[in-house]
């Protein structure tokens, strides 16, 4: 019996998996909570991975497969789920990674995220808002939901540039254009520069990979737009200090000036199993713009960020990896063991378990 892909894709369905796996002349992989498993069905071979590609894929993607290496694209399966796609030649042969994505996208509270900051991010009429992480931190679910509580109460025109195109968003109140690269644009920067033409209250950017999407959605930002966007950092500071290096030296002073102006937020996640359904909830740092972040990133002294976030708690709602982490085991949302593997520092996580204080996480957890 040969392969069965819409065997596979009802597995994974049925599993709630993350991710499909698929490699030729290997049993096809599903990745459920961070860990995978391999099925009993018939692996594919080279030419029903290309075939499938060929049959998936829009126009000129499994060109790129061919001339590149690789190709990104979406596609959806009624009634099953919709799927973001990597395809990509590796030494044995040829490999897809589907990513599954839900049709319904999730609240903050469902998500476990924190509402009042959450809240209040959806409420901002300009700046720049950042979702870091590893990948498959979830930083895609968590700016969908941002995008959905922004759409679903405000009047406002939200434009997404995305590569490729992952949730679905409704219109009403807000209208939502989503375009996608190498189908509605032929590449970031041009779908930013037309984005700044076509009236947008919010533009949304899948992920800031370099110099010229930063510098797009710094500009953007300054000029009244509120832009969410993605990075692949662990933590707040991580992310202020690679902003940086993706400009030359002498352009730092500048970008951490624009940087005090108009970030209002980044937020670093992670994710950790819960105790209850053994699921994976995020835990985040958040990073906010007081007063004291705005003059430590005029500044440049990024590594007093730490202390901000924690001293900032209980009067803005910042708070840090640490004390988002107690906030979980406070909640019963995770074990405690399991928030300090999941921590980078343990040991000041074990003394705030107990109550005890020490380093920057001095303040008690926010209130979420």
């Amino acid at each position: 019996m040969g392969f069965d892909f819409e065997a596979v894709l009802a597995a994974a369905a049925t599993a709630d998996a993350s991710d499909i796996l698929l490699k030729s002349n290997v049993c096809p992989a599903l990745k459920v909570d961070g860990c995978v498993s391999f099925t009993q069905f018939a692996p594919p071979n080279v030419a029903e991975l290309l075939q499938l590609v060929e049959t998936l894929a829009p126009k000129g993607a499994s060109e790129r497969l061919k001339t590149t290496g690789d190709c990104d694209f979406a596609f959806e399966r009624s009634g099953v789920a919709r799927y973001r796609v990597n395809a990509f030649r590796h030494s044995a042969g040829v490999g897809l990674v589907l990513r599954q994505v839900k049709a319904h996208v999730p609240s903050f509270r469902t998500l476990h995220l924190p509402e009042r900051q959450f809240s209040a991010f959806a409420k901002l009429q300009r700046g720049l808002v950042l979702v870091t992480g590893v990948t498959g931190s979830g930083k895609s679910t968590t700016l969908a939901s941002l995008i959905q509580a922004i759409t679903s109460e405000r009047a406002v025109h939200v434009i997404t540039l995305e590569d490729p195109v992952e949730f679905r968003f409704r219109d009403g109140p807000a209208i939502v254009h989503q375009r996608e690269v190498g189908v509605d644009m032929s590449d970031w920067r041009q779908g930013l520069r037309a984005a700044m033409r076509e009236a947008p209250d919010v533009v949304m950017l899948g992920e800031i990979r370099d110099s010229e999407s930063m510098e797009a959605a710094l500009a953007a930002a300054e000029t009244g737009h509120l832009v969410l966007s993605t990075m692949h950092t662990v933590n707040a500071m991580q992310t202020v200090e690679r902003i940086l290096t993706f400009f030359p030296p002498h352009q730092h002073e500048l970008v951490r000036l624009q940087l005090s102006l108009v970030l209002e937020g980044v937020v670093s996640q992670r994710l950790v199993a819960s105790a209850s359904t053994g699921r994976r909830v995020p835990a985040a740092e958040i990073l906010l713009a007081t007063p004291r972040v705005r003059e430590i990133l005029r500044l440049g002294r990024t590594k007093d960020l730490e202390h901000a976030l924690s001293d900032g708690a209980v009067q803005y709602g910042t708070q840090t990896f640490n004390m988002a982490l107690r906030c979980l085991v406070d909640e019963g949302v995770v074990s405690a063991d399991d928030a300090v593997a999941a921590s980078d520092a343990p040991d000041d996580l074990r003394l705030l378990l107990r109550g005890v204080s020490r380093g920057s996480d001095r303040r008690p957890a926010p209130v979420r």
